[in-house]
């Protein structure tokens, strides 16, 4: 380190009064009447039967086209950079089974003659 040159070294200080705990959320009246029984399950499956098979199928594509839309696609140079990164990684491997059959097949001619 230079000389003449002084260092300041800078500490947080937890100054900021403590925060009382937050109280125990209780649930609303609408979440207390509401209980899951065999009866309501049997009336939310029966409901979604009752949807002719064309809303399903729509709904389907519906989801799918929402999802596609969340997706992050990447641009042109990630794109390439990636396809020659599988073009490599295959061909690498390609080559690593090649040699491995040769070598076994060197062994077992040795074996077998």
């Amino acid at each position: 380190m230079a000389e003449g040159k002084k260092v300041t070294r800078i500490t947080a200080k937890d100054d900021a009064p403590k925060a009382a705990k937050p109280a125990k959320a209780t649930p609303s009246k609408a979440v207390k009447a509401r209980k899951v029984t065999k009866k309501t399950d049997a009336v939310a499956t029966e409901e979604t039967t009752k949807k002719s098979v064309w809303a399903r199928i729509g709904g389907y594509f519906k989801g799918a086209w929402q999802e596609l839309r969340q997706v992050r696609w990447p641009n042109r140079k990630a794109t390439w950079a990636l396809t020659v990164a599988v073009i490599l990684f295959s061909l690498f491997f390609m080559a690593l089974i090649v040699l491995l059959d040769m070598f076994f097949k060197w062994i077992f001619e040795l074996i077998i003659a």
